[in-house]
């Protein structure tokens, strides 16, 4: 009795825990197959969401909200004032009311982007499977998601593919996709934007300080805890590279003296005879 009982509790200390007696037993080809699907099946599964995600986004983005504006008072923004789509040409083009419209329009597709990405992330799973015949469901990352929402409907708002990729400068859809991602850094970026244009009223010198100070406030959040996620902070980087890029003949027209301010209207074109 005593020798069994003994043997017993050998065999039991010498007992392997079961994911590890698993690995012993199983075939060499068996757990590097295990091992490649782990690491790269998620990928391949996320690859279909992420590619929905910014094809929907760059779409949104695309639609050319100051374009369709103008088309409502019978000119095409295109061929008056900077020939821009943006906001500031149809404000002073057309006046504050569709300024304004085209404003709010393009920030509202930014937001919107982000909120669809993330709803999508939500509710788009794939199945992972684990030792011993588990399993269990994985998600996109909202962070994640948020990202490659605002991308795509930054680049879809910049270069639409229904306007032979020439569109706006992306500035007001970068402020929507941030309010859609890190509404607390869209605040103070935007208030930076507000005094910049209150005391210089130049648009394009506050879009690009206000750029500039993105990636600033976003690290300031990072480490305050107001924020989480470095991905954010790698996104405004592009994100302000893009308006910089975007803004490169008003940053040459600032430096010799000739651009705009803003209240420098053009007369309203009278519309086209019927």
């Amino acid at each position: 009795m005593r020798g069994s009982a003994g043997s017993s509790a050998a065999r039991t200390e010498a007992r392997l825990p079961p994911v590890f007696d698993a690995m012993a037993r199983a075939p060499r080809r068996r757990l590097l197959a295990l091992a490649l699907t782990n690491v790269h099946a998620p990928t391949l599964r996320m690859t279909p969401l992420v590619a929905t995600i910014v094809i929907l986004a760059y779409l949104l983005g695309s639609i050319p909200c100051g374009l369709l504006v103008s088309r409502t008072q019978g000119i095409d923004i295109r061929l008056h004032g900077s020939k821009n789509i943006g906001a500031t040409n149809v404000w002073r083009v057309l006046g504050k009311k569709w300024g304004l419209a085209t404003f709010l329009c393009d920030v509202g597709k930014g937001l919107l982007a982000v909120l669809v990405g993330k709803w999508l992330a939500a509710r788009w799973g794939w199945t992972v499977p684990l030792p011993h015949g588990h399993e269990r469901i994985d998600h996109l990352a909202p962070d994640f998601a948020g990202i490659a929402a605002a991308m795509g409907c930054i680049i879809g708002h910049n270069f639409p593919v229904w306007l032979g990729f020439k569109g706006g400068k992306g500035v007001a859809t970068s402020l929507g996709v941030i309010f859609g991602m890190m509404p607390l850094a869209a605040l103070l970026v935007f208030a930076i934007w507000g005094v910049v244009f209150k005391l210089s009223r130049y648009v394009s010198l506050a879009s690009l300080i206000a750029a500039v100070a993105l990636p600033v406030v976003v690290v300031g959040l990072l480490f305050s805890g107001g924020l989480h996620g470095w991905g954010n902070f790698y996104f405004s980087v592009v994100a302000a590279l893009l308006v910089i890029k975007r803004h490169r003949s008003n940053i040459a027209r600032l430096l010799a003296g000739t651009e705009l301010r803003f209240g420098t209207t053009e007369a309203k074109p009278a519309p086209p005879p019927s």
